[in-house]
């Protein structure tokens, strides 16, 4: 089972908040909504430039993909509750 993970991003033509996949950070895309383009960048990651942006991109992306990673096995339930009974211990 794959999951994707995303961050969220504002079109700088539009304004509107763009569900961004984390795969996609540091490439050209297109607003859906207006097909205003724009580059995909993590908000918090303001500041580097060339190699040094490159390096950044991809620790906030080992970043985003580690919380996500937490995040689902938090969610995952169990083993012994696939069956999907409630259990009370």
């Amino acid at each position: 089972m794959s999951h994707t993970t995303f961050f969220v991003q504002e079109c700088p033509t539009c304004g509107r908040r763009l569900q961004i996949r984390v795969a996609y950070l540091g490439k050209r895309l297109y607003c859906q909504h207006c097909g205003g383009p724009f580059y995909a960048a993590d908000p918090s990651m303001k500041g580097p430039r060339g190699d040094q942006a490159r390096v950044h991109l991809l620790e906030r992306a080992e970043q985003l993909l580690a919380v996500a990673e937490r995040q689902q096995s938090h969610t995952s339930c169990p083993s012994e509750w696939s069956d999907g009974k409630l259990r009370a211990y």
